[in-house]
């Protein structure tokens, strides 16, 4: 059986879309529609379909946060997850090519081939997009805790970010600590919303990208924030990119940090970001 899982606060569509999304996927035969109601539902329903071996297929049906929880909880099995982008930066499906339009991605997910991705590992949290701590992870913290979703407001998270957001400071492997502007961890090519932090990631080599930002002046920074789009950042001066399999740094405990678009933070100073091969099926 197919299962569709839906978060219905992804994004910003109206109400009305909402019901129309439901109403289109209500009618595909031989398959089930959940609506997850809080945080970790996601994880409750597949949990509950595995055991009762009710499925074969999953398609989110929400921004990165529901594939990430969704995909946390198949890993390693051979269900595999299908993706209906309707958040806000939908990253990881346009790193994959993905439709952002309904109607296309739906056929996609039903009709698509599947391939395998790797995994990373945020200690014990696994992401499959980007993760980091700095000026991003506190953009995702102003933009988690504003009142609205969508690209206009993510936009005035960065600016009023920027007003005051100056540096962070991190213990990096054996290294003397290092003032950093921010630090990005990258599976995939971007963070969303075609923002390529890593234009040259690949998420099926087995490596993910370092990507180190110094500080700047705002000028250099307005010019990083235009690179982004250009997918050129590895050419700006304030930006060192490297290839690793494992990645460790230490971190004051209550840093915020961004997961695969969701701000959290840090309740551990040392950090390990390990990868894990191809353990994740997606329908592309």
């Amino acid at each position: 059986m197919i299962c569709f899982i839906v978060n219905p606060n992804s994004g910003s569509k109206s109400n009305r879309y909402r019901a129309g999304i439901l109403e289109i996927l209500q009618k595909i035969r031989q398959s089930q529609v959940y609506l997850t109601e809080y945080p970790g539902h996601a994880r409750e329903i597949i949990q509950k379909l595995i055991d009762e071996n009710k499925v074969s297929r999953i398609i989110a049906v929400g921004g990165d946060g529901t594939v990430n929880e969704i995909g946390s909880s198949i890993l390693g099995t051979k269900i595999a997850m299908g993706i209906i982008p309707i958040g806000s930066g939908n990253g990881l499906a346009r790193h994959l090519g993905l439709p952002i339009n309904f109607n296309l991605a739906l056929n996609r997910a039903l009709n698509g081939t599947e391939i395998s991705i790797d995994t990373l590992m945020w200690n014990n949290k696994a992401f499959f997009c980007t993760a980091g701590v700095g000026f991003d992870a506190e953009v995702a913290h102003t933009f988690a805790t504003g009142n609205g979703r969508g690209l206009l407001n993510y936009v005035r998270a960065t600016f009023q970010t920027l007003r005051s957001f100056q540096s962070i400071h991190l213990s990096l492997g054996d290294d003397k600590p290092k003032e950093l502007f921010s630090l990005t961890i990258a599976n995939a090519n971007q963070y969303g919303n075609d923002a390529y932090i890593s234009p040259f990631s690949d998420v099926q080599d087995a490596q993910f990208e370092v990507v180190k930002i110094k500080k700047g002046n705002y000028w250099q920074l307005s010019k990083l924030g235009i690179s982004l789009f250009l997918k050129n950042i590895h050419k700006h001066p304030l930006v060192e990119i490297s290839s690793n399999n494992v990645f460790e740094m230490k971190v004051p405990i209550g840093t915020a940090f961004h997961l695969d678009g969701e701000s959290l933070q840090t309740t551990e100073e040392y950090i390990k970001i390990n990868i894990h091969s191809k353990n994740l099926k997606i329908v592309v």
